[in-house]
Order: C-alpha cells, then sequence, then structure tokens
C-alpha cells in the first residue's frame, strides 16, 4: 500500500501537513516526498514500492504541469502501456501508475471506467484547473476528503486520520465516483450487472472458474516477493490453489490461530499439505489480542463490532509477516461472502431479497471487509490484493439469476464449490461449512475480548456511558470498549462508517444480538 495527502488550501502551513500526514507514513515505508503543486497545493506521497521499484517511480508524477498520485495497482498496464508508447508518449519509469497521466490526457474522465485496477487517485488538470479526484468501484483501496476548517478547500488523504485535525467534516471518497468541478459523479456501480443473467448451471459453474482464475492470475504480476493468507476457509484456499498452479511453483501460506482452540488451523495445513506450499502457523494468545486492541481501532477508524474482532487476527499476522519474512504482498480471500451468501443469507425469504441484500453488502465493503483488509495489511507496509473483487468476476457474479445463488443446495455458496470441482482442493475443504473468521481463529478470542470488556465496566457505569452516543449506541459492554477507544483517537467522528454490521435483522432466523455467525441456529458444522 502507498499513503498519500493533497490540500488545495491556498498557503496551507507546511508544517501543520506535515505532521498530519507523517501518521500514515507505515502505508508507504520505502520513500516520502512533499510537493508544492499548482495554485499553491501541498501533495505528499509515501511509497511502497511494488512496480517498478527504484526512485523513477516515486510520485507526484507530473507531466505537461498536469501532477497526480495514485495509490493502486493497474492490472493489464504492460499492455496499454505498449500501445501508449506506439502513440508517441515516452515513459521513465515500470510504474504501473506513471501510465495514468497519459490515459487521462487521451480520454479524461472516460479513462476511470476503462481502467481495470484497485485504486485512488487525485489529479491536477492544467487546462481546466480543476482538482479531479477518482476511486475504484469497489473501494479495495482507502481515501477520505475533507474541508479545510481555515477556507473550506477541499483535501485528500488516504486515511482519515491525516485530515480530522483539518478539516470540519471527515467523509470516505465514494466508490465508484470521480470528482471535478466540485462535484462528484459516479462512474461505475458494481452492483448492477452488464451480463446476462440466463445462463444454464454448468455454463454458470464454467465461467465462475475461468472469471476467478483470471482475477487470481492477473493479480501475480509483482516485482517484490508474494505471500498468501490462508485461513482454511473455501475462499481463501481456493485462492492459493489457483495461484500454486498458475505460478508452477510452492507459494508462501501463512495461517494464524489461538494457542488453545484454533478452528482453522488444521484446515490450513490440510490445504498447505496438498498443495505443497511453504506454510507458515502463527500462534496467538490471549494477551496478544488485548494488548493489539488499541492499536487495530487505531489503524482501522472503525467502532464496528465485527470489523474489529475480525481484524485482530488479520493484524497480527500481518505484523509477523512483515518481521520475519520479505513479503511485500499479499493476496486474500475478502469478498466472496457478499457475492455468493453468508450464513445469515440462508434465511433470505425470497431469491429478490438474496439479491437487495449482496447489493447492498457490496455497497458498504469499503466500511467493513474491504476496510479490514486494507488497513491490517497496510498497518505491516504490505500491500493487500483481492482477486474476489475482480470487476469482471464481480460483475458477472452479480448479474447470476439469484435463485440459484440461494442455498437451495444444502450447502452455502454452492455454486462457487461445485465450479472448482476436481483436483483444486481436497473434498473435505472444498465442502466444508463456512466458519468467519474472527470466530475460526478461536472462539476463545471474542470470548477473551467479551471477559475483557465485562471486567472494565459495572452495569452502571455501562448505563451511564452509553448516554453519551446518542448515534450509533453502544448496545454492549464489548461495543462501549470499542466506542471509548475510537472515540479517544477520533473523538466526534463516528460518521465516518454507517452502522454496525449485523445479519438482516428483518429476516426471520436474523433476529440476533450479536454479528458473530455463531449465534445464528444453522452455524452448525461451521465451528468443528
Amino acid at each position: 500500500m502507498c499513503g498519500f495527502m493533497v490540500s488545495t488550501q491556498k498557503k496551507m502551513d507546511r508544517k501543520r501537513f506535515e505532521k498530519e500526514f507523517a501518521k500514515i507514513q507505515y502505508r508507504g515505508p520505502d520513500m516520502s516526498r512533499i510537493v508544492l503543486g499548482p495554485e499553491d497545493s501541498i501533495w505528499g506521497f509515501h511509497r511502497l514500492s511494488i512496480m517498478g521499484t527504484n526512485e523513477k517511480g516515486m510520485q507526484p508524477f507530473m507531466r505537461n504541469n498536469n501532477m497526480l498520485v495514485c495509490n493502486g495497482e493497474i492490472y493489464g498496464f504492460r499492455l496499454l502501456k505498449q500501445e501508449l508508447i506506439k502513440e508517441g508518449y515516452r515513459f521513465e519509469s515500470d510504474s504501473d501508475c506513471e501510465i495514468l497521466l497519459p490515459l487521462y490526457e487521451k480520454y479524461k474522465t472516460d479513462m476511470f471506467q476503462k481502467l481495470d485496477a484497485e485504486f485512488v487517485l487525485v489529479l491536477y488538470d492544467d487546462c481546466q484547473h480543476d482538482f479531479i479526484a477518482a476511486r475504484d468501484p469497489i473501494g479495495i483501496r482507502p481515501m477520505f476528503y475533507g474541508y479545510s476548517k481555515d477556507d473550506g478547500s477541499i483535501m485528500f488523504a488516504s486515511e482519515a486520520k491525516c485530515l480530522v485535525e483539518l478539516c470540519k467534516e471527515v467523509k470516505p471518497f465514494p466508490p465508484g465516483y470521480y470528482y471535478a468541478k466540485g462535484e462528484f459523479v459516479s462512474y461505475y456501480d458494481a452492483t448492477k450487472s452488464r451480463q446476462s443473467k440466463d445462463d444454464k448451471l454448468e455454463d454458470i459453474c464454467q465461467k465462475i472458474k475461468e472469471k476467478l482464475t483470471q482475477g487470481i492470475v492477473k493479480r501475480l504480476d509483482s516485482d517484490v516477493p508474494l505471500g498468501f493468507l490462508l485461513s482454511g476457509g473455501l475462499d481463501s484456499s481456493l485462492v492459493c490453489s489457483v495461484a500454486s498452479m498458475a505460478l508452477k511453483k510452492p507459494i508462501r501460506t501463512f495461517a494464524i490461530g489461538m494457542s488453545e482452540d484454533a478452528i482453522d488451523l488444521k484446515y490450513a495445513k490440510i490445504v498447505a499439505d496438498f498443495i505443497h506450499s511453504e506454510h507458515t502457523e502463527i500462534i496467538i494468545t490471549k494477551e496478544d489480542v488485548i494488548k493489539c486492541l488499541e492499536k487495530v481501532i487505531y489503524h482501522l477508524e472503525s467502532w464496528d463490532i465485527t470489523t474489529i474482532r475480525a481484524s485482530i487476527g488479520m493484524y497480527l499476522i500481518c505484523q509477523w509477516i512483515k518481521e520475519h519474512t520479505d513479503i511485500k504482498v499479499l493476496l486474500t480471500g475478502e469478498v466472496s461472502d457478499e457475492l455468493f451468501g453468508y450464513k445469515y443469507t440462508d434465511f433470505a425469504p425470497t431469491a429478490e431479497e438474496f439479491q437487495k441484500e449482496s447489493e447492498k453488502r457490496i455497497r458498504e465493503l469499503y466500511m467493513y471487509d474491504v476496510l479490514r483488509a486494507d488497513r491490517c495489511i497496510s498497518a505491516a507496509s504490505l500491500e493487500a490484493r483481492v482477486p474476489f473483487a475482480d470487476l469482471d468476476f464481480v460483475d458477472y457474479v452479480m448479474g447470476i439469476d439469484p435463485e440459484k445463488k440461494m442455498n437451495h443446495y444444502q450447502k452455502g455458496k454452492y455454486l462457487l464449490r461445485r465450479a472448482f470441482e476436481g483436483n483444486y482442493l481436497p473434498e473435505e475443504i472444498l465442502w466444508r461449512e463456512k466458519a468467519a473468521f474472527s470466530d475460526a481463529v478461536g472462539h476463545s478470542m471474542v470470548d477473551y475480548l467479551k471477559e475483557y470488556a465485562e471486567e472494565k465496566y459495572t452495569d452502571q457505569e455501562f448505563s451511564e456511558k452509553c448516554k453519551k452516543y446518542s448515534k450509533h449506541t453502544p448496545f454492549t459492554k464489548e461495543s462501549l470498549l470499542y466506542r471509548e477507544i475510537f472515540e479517544k483517537y477520533f473523538p466526534d467522528r463516528a460518521d465516518l462508517i454507517s452502522d454496525y454490521w449485523m445479519p438482516n435483522t428483518a429476516w426471520p432466523g436474523c433476529k440476533v444480538d450479536d454479528p458473530s455467525a455463531r449465534v445464528l441456529s444453522n452455524y452448525g458444522l461451521s465451528g468443528k
């Protein structure tokens, strides 16, 4: 991951800028730069070198008085680059992001819908005298914006923590939008498919296999070492299996679990043995969990229960990888649940409701699972790549008749499992019941967090402290604990996310008071 910050404020105090920008240096520890830009703007960039690792790939990029910073991976950039070279464009580096200014000069804002990429960017168009920003349709890479307390001018940054001291209001930049001429414009809605819904089941499974495989393979292009997070669940196991086949060599896989009751470690080991990966298990304790809690919430910029629980294991495994390996890029299994269903979507009353829920989850990904993956991985100065979020794959799956995606098969994610029948995974992994990541690290982890919160507050203290928060009010001692830590670093900024992630409590079977799938009646063998 890289990190950037751009101020369009006239006569912005550079020392204030430097102080706030330094808060996210972990996103790009290889090189940092702050420069003055057009119209008295200030541009900062922290680089994590992934493609074109020498200094020539350092940003901001300048061309014809235009300026650009981008945190992203542009897939297929080598082919695009060759086409631009034939048209007379010249390049100084091997960075994928260097092609963006030439593409913008050629296509203007139409460029954004042409990109196959995980990206956020800010650029200055010298001809228009305009600051332009954009974010990928899923929101894989983070960006926030706010308006200066001094003069109301817009500012952009990779994380909210850079802006909270400088801006009256800070908001996440909406995925699939660009900002130009002072307005936000939607250029791509990832929830609306552009492909047919009429395929037969066999054709659907074949296309799922083809498109996901393509999404994984394109994310293996890197000038630095790759690693893979392997939970032992279906999604991460498929990513690892396909990648191993494509690379034709052992990959490096990593799994994490509690010392006493890690559910997934044994399954991750089965997968690792099957694909012959170089596998590492990281074991964590109650002390590790409690000790990292405040750091996790600071990096997440979130008070959501599910996000925080699921982030602890991911944060700790990424820190271990940073400290003990040379890996800089991690592939993960996020975004599958939003497409194919959670445990709770087994209770969807109709296909229409299932589809609506999937669309809602895709729209909100940038506040929950995708946010978790970005912050936990970037906190360790690593880059995340998310194959299930491949735009062509998402577009196809969102176009499948939702009746076929519902769990009529007594097995969740049936289409995805059937698509990869064969020699990809052992049968016991391919058809294994899903376990939520925060629970699969070990049921004890969530129990420890609840116990810690229970010891921190008496019932009376809990009741009194909750009254302070009229919006997004904590409803358990655990949620109060998280909210108080969040407010310590981001006072009065609770609207950075929209609400607690919870199952659809309007559906029969989903009226629960905890977000864990463990409390659902259909959890069954998931925790075994």
